[in-house]
Formats: C-alpha cells, structure tokens, sequence
C-alpha cells in the first residue's frame, strides 16, 4: 500500500510540473504576443523589407566644342517572376517557355536553347519569384526582349522585372582619360574632374522598397523607386577633342621612336590659361603605353634648362646683365664640380647667344657671380613669380614645388646656386613650367591654368569659372620684351632651330635636357635623362603655350632631336587647323581655277572657299566651274529615301557615310576620290544589299 501510494504521488507530483511548465509557456506567449508583439513585427519587417539606395544618373562631361567626353547609360538587370499573372496556369506556361528559351538561346548565344529551358523550369518548379536571367542589358536589347514570348504579355502578365543601373562610359574611350578621371569607391584620392567635381556630377540618390525573397533574395516592392533620384550636373571642360586628338598622336608616335619610360604633353590657350589638351604615357611591360599616372601635374622633377628662362629673366630685370654682355662658354668651374657644356665651347658669346645654344656654364657664371653674395636676391624672384607654390588646380593631385632658398637645410653655399641657374636642385611639374611661359606670352599676366570653363544643370549655367591672376605682371615691359627676342632666337638660329623652326609662322621656345636622380643613389647611379621643349606659337601674337617632356629615351637624349619634333608637329597641326589665327589666305578671283575639292559635305566646303577668299553664291548649280563676280554655286548632294545616294566624287569617309546610312553594305577598291559605283545613284534596290565603290 505504500508503495502504490508513493508512485501515485511521484505521478502527481510530474503531471504538476507538466502543467506549471506548460502555463509558464503560455504566459511567454501569451506575453510575446501581447505585450512585446509590436517589437518582434517590426524586427520581422525590418529583416525582411528594406530601402535601397538608387544611384542618380551622373552627369556629363564635354569637352568645349560640345563633344561628350563622359556620361552615363543606362544599364539593366533582368529577373522574372515565375508566378506571374499571365503563366500562372501550367497550361500556359508549358506552351511558351520552350520558344522563351530559343529565343533568349540565339539571341544572347551564351547558353542552349535546353539550358535556358531547364533554367526556366527549375525556377518554375521552385515558384521563384526574382529568377536572374540577364545582367548587363542595354536598352536596345530590352526593347527587343519585350517581345519575346511570355514577355510580351505586358509588364504585370509576363512576369517580367527590370532593375535599372546607370554604367559610366566615355565615348572616346582613351581620349583625355586621365584627364577625365573616375569615380571608384575604393579609390581615397579622387581622379580627375570624375573626383574634383563629384558632388556636382554625382546628383542625389533615390530610394527603392525592396523585400527579401526565398534565398536571401531581394526584389523590389513596386515599379518605380519610393524617391526617386536627381540627375547630377554636367562639366563643361577645357578640353578640345580634335587638339587633344592630335596631341596624345604625336606624343606617343615619339615615345615610340625614341624607345621613352614615359612622357607628357600639354596644351594651353595663352590669354584665357584653358588646357586645351593633356596627355600622359607610359610605357607597359608589353612595349604598349597607356594613361597610367598625370605627369602634367604629378611629375615632379627637375626641369634642367627650360628654367633658364627664369634664371635670365632675373639677370636682365636686375640689370646684372644684357643681351649684348659677353659671357664665357663650356666650362665653370666651382668647388668639388665643373659645369660643362654638353656640346662643348663655343667661345665667348653674347648672352642672347648663350641663352639660344642653351650653355650651362655660363648661366652658371651669371647667376653665381650676380648673388653669391646676396643669393636670396635671387630666390626672391622665384618665389614672387610663385614658382614654390601649388597652383590650387581644378582637378587633384598637383606635386608641390620644390625650390630652394638660402634658409632651406640642403642649401649647399658652392653649389645650389649655380645649379639652380640650369634647372637643378628644384622640382617643378611640367604644368608649372608651361605656366610660366604662358606668362611671358601673355604680355607678363601669370595665370592659373584652367580644366573647367562652367557646371550646367539641366542646360543652365550654375556656375562659370575663369584663370586666377597670380601676378599682373612678372617682370618689367622692357625684360619682357628682350626674353621674347630671345626665345624666338632657340627656334630661330639655336638650339631648336633644326626639329622647330618653321618659315611659315614664327614659333618661341626653349629646350631643356636634364639628367634624372634616382631617388636613393643620385644622378650618377644609372644615367636617365628628360628631354623638354617649352614655349608658344605663333610668337608675334601669340595664342597658345605647349610643353612636350620625354622620360628616358634610349634612342637619343638632346631635347632637341627627342622633344623637338613632336612640339613641331602638335604646334603646326593646331596652327593649320585654328581658322581665327588671321592667317592670310590665297585670294581666288575672276576666271581663276578652283581649288581641287571633292564631294561630300556642303557646310564644310563653304567654310573653306570662304576662308580661301572664294565667295559662295547660294544658288542651285554645281561646282564644276570657276570664280566670278557673282561667286559660286552649291548644291547639296541629296537623294530620295529609299534609292542608293549618288556618291561619285566624294571621298571615301562621305561616300561610306551615305551610303552606310541608307541601309547599304559597300565593298570599296582602289583609292582616291569615287569614280564609279556598281549601282546607279537613285536605282531601287533592298537595303542590305552590296554595293562596290572604286575609287581612283
């Protein structure tokens, strides 16, 4: 009896505990329920709907002649809700998914037509709401996706979802690219006018609501973003895309032929200070040279004899000397060094004439024996033209200068002086040189150089920008003057007169070659030079500044014969191409034969004869005759929509043109102007049809 009695007790005692323990379960939920069930919805919600930010579509760089540099396109990602409306019967679905799957197969050509089916089902099969099925759409693919089978059912039916994405392009790929820059999340630094003038190209970004699916899978909640996002502003740079064009060409064609590390290149408008072009190579492992890094304005180093332009300039302005003082040339000794001349003596000379044959020794000379004594004398001119100073640049990553003075710790008193009189012992940037020349051409004015001219927002100007006055003027009418005479003399009868001089326009300028340090043994470790040619054109009203620097050539070091030929080459295309330089054309009068022309475009025609002095009549007529009183007649080359345009005559650029717009495939043989076509200008025929040109 007491045993039973004491199981039933045990058995009681558990069925007590069962039921303390199941009501405690039922107050904690009866509690989360109740009392914390706002708390615990909320975090569900949280955890499963969320707000995703939207990148505004960013705006766009032109150059100044209107090209577009960089902008944005929009880019899609495609997913598909397997559940849609219109296949929600299997029935429907069944029927249309094996033609969805051809069709997306030869369309995209990545997968099979059976993948594509298999993927589509399997998705089906999982009632997958968000299945991925393109990334990286454009907008002329979508379009033709619409119409795809179960696609077309329309926007809710089909079942099909666009994500949209802005990707950043630069439609003249390479061109100006450094310049341009990037915009990268995992850059700090920014780059170019991308990183300058982010905040203004970036807009303000949108929100979408956005749900987590099956799968860690988020899919937006509507259509059309919760907020949506403010399209950034555009740049309107400095750049010209035919000068920027020919710049970058001839840079790198001379980078190759003188087997160069690297080299830059840069372009200026002399009165305004707007780089109108900038160019940066280096040279890649596999022999190719890229934009890799800005040495306009990051490449910090000695400028050798570019800067005795500075040096003189000081000379003359402190009446140390003149143009006619007689100086002596090829050697200069000083303590623990001698300064020589790289072509050796050439007697005693003028200083014009040792400024235009670029001897070292004698500035040298003329520097050290002038302020040897008072070196800050000196110094103080550098630093009133700011040539220690960083020019506060629209866009990031100017070097700072290096120039000595006297309170500097490296001040050496025999040797710094003397050979801050050629270009040594300092660190200047290519662009900061350029600057200083540009000074001089422009009547002493020191400006800042310009990348960006204003910031528009939908076609309203919200900011414009202009050069920084720097200093008024640099040096006195009279140094200014005689500095001109002499720069003009390098290309004229010195040391730029073989690679620069040309007798059509009058070019100034000045070499400068200079032995590159290595950064921890010195200049005598491994010899590497900089060649540099800086200086302006055309010299008697001057219009724009250009400085060429070449990074260790192995084919030849002299400035001259390394630098020379593609400042030459730059200066006269930008010279033949500016039409507002006031050059004097050939004048076509009465009875005269016209100039040989081909056919092609009218408007550019026009513009040509005029600036020959040929006055153009507007009248229906063609141009196989000559001038007279009353001008000549133009007519445009125009055709009916529908036939093959009459191409004969053109070039072949215009007759490719033509008849690549009408729908036409052309074969081309021979070269020269059209002389014949294998189908009749206005015969009918189906477009895509071959025509053949030749060309003679």
């Amino acid at each position: 009896m007491g045993i039973r009695t004491n199981i039933l007790l045990r058995v009681y005692l558990a069925f007590g505990l069962i039921l303390l323990f199941a009501g405690a379960v039922l107050v904690q939920l009866c509690r989360v329920q109740l009392v914390q069930g706002s708390k615990w919805r909320a975090l569900a919600v949280k955890k499963s709907i969320r707000y995703k930010t939207i990148e505004a579509a960013r705006g766009n760089i032109f150059s100044v002649d209107g090209s577009l540099l960089a902008t944005s396109v929009p880019e899609y990602e495609l997913h598909m809700d397997m559940l849609a409306g219109g296949i929600a019967d299997d029935k429907v679905f069944d029927e249309k998914v094996d033609s969805l799957a051809m069709k997306l197969s030869a369309y995209f050509g990545d997968k099979s037509p059976r993948e594509y089916t298999r993927m589509l089902r399997d998705a089906r099969k999982d009632s997958s709401r968000y299945q991925l099925i393109r990334r990286k759409v454009s907008y002329a693919q979508l379009k033709q996706l619409r119409t795809f089978p179960i696609f077309n059912l329309g926007k809710y039916k089909g079942g099909l979802i666009v994500v949209q994405q802005n990707k950043r392009i630069l439609p003249f790929r390479f061109l100006a690219a450094r310049t341009i820059g990037y915009k990268n999340e995992n850059v700090k630094n920014p780059v170019g006018l991308e990183g300058a003038y982010a905040d203004y190209i970036n807009g303000e970004s949108g929100k979408r609501l956005e749900r987590r699916m099956a799968g860690n899978v988020w899919m937006p909640v509507n259509d059309d973003d919760e907020v949506a996002p403010k399209d950034g502003a555009d740049i309107i740079s400095t750049i010209d895309v035919n000068m920027q064009d020919l710049v970058q060409n001839a840079l790198q064609k001379q980078l190759i032929y003188t087997k160069a590390d690297h080299g830059t290149a840069i372009l200026m408008e002399v009165a305004t200070g707007e780089v109108r072009a900038v160019a940066n190579y280096t040279r890649m492992p596999d022999g190719s040279f890229k934009e890799k890094f800005n040495y306009a304005i990051a490449g910090n180093q000695d400028p050798g004899s570019t800067f005795k332009l500075a040096s003189y300039m000081a000379l003359i302005e402190d009446h140390k000397v003149d143009t006619s003082t007689m100086v002596n040339t090829g050697e200069y000794p000083i303590p623990g060094h001698t300064i020589k001349d790289s072509h050796g003596s050439i007697g005693r000379v003028s200083v014009k004439k040792a400024f235009e044959k670029s001897s070292n020794a004698a500035v040298a000379y003329l520097i050290n024996s002038s302020y040897k004594e008072n070196p800050s004398k000196f110094t103080d001119h550098l630093y009133d033209w700011h040539l220690n100073e960083r020019m506060q640049l629209q866009i990031p990553g100017e070097a700072s200068p290096v120039v000595k003075n006297p309170s500097n710790r490296s001040w050496n008193k025999n040797m710094t002086l003397p050979q801050m009189a050629y270009g040594y012992e300092m660190q200047l940037t290519p662009l900061k040189m350029l600057t200083f020349y540009n000074a001089v051409a422009n009547n002493g004015k020191l400006i800042t150089p310009l990348f960006v001219k204003e910031i528009r927002r939908l076609g309203n100007t919200v900011e414009r920008f202009q050069a920084r006055v720097v200093n008024e003027k640099i040096c006195s009418e009279v140094t200014l003057k005689k500095m001109r005479e002499m720069l003009e003399g390098v290309v004229i009868e010195g040391s730029g007169r073989e690679y620069v001089y040309n007798p059509l326009y009058k070019i100034a300028g000045k070499t400068g070659t200079a032995q590159v340090a290595d950064a921890n043994k010195g200049y005598k470790a491994k010899k590497q030079y900089q060649a540099s040619f800086c200086g302006y054109f055309p010299a008697d009203r001057p219009k724009y500044s250009l400085i060429v620097v070449i990074n260790d050539p192995k084919n030849g070091y002299y400035a001259a014969s390394v630098a020379g030929p593609a400042f030459r080459e730059i200066a006269d295309k930008v010279y033949a191409g500016d039409m507002e330089l006031n050059q004097s054309p050939i004048r076509y009068v009465g009875n005269t034969t016209l100039p040989k022309y081909k056919q092609g475009n009218v408007k550019a025609l026009k513009k040509v004869y005029e600036k020959l002095g040929v006055k153009p009549l507007y009248a229906s007529a063609n141009l196989n005759g000559i001038d007279t009183s009353n001008g000549i007649g133009f007519e445009d080359n125009k055709y009916k929509t529908g036939t093959v345009p009459n191409v004969t005559g053109m070039g072949l650029s215009d007759a490719l043109y033509a008849l690549g717009n009408a729908g036409y495939k052309v074969s081309v043989r021979g070269s020269g102007t059209v002389a014949s076509q294998s189908v009749t200008g206005g015969s009918m025929i189906p477009k895509g049809s071959k025509i053949l040109i030749e060309l003679q």
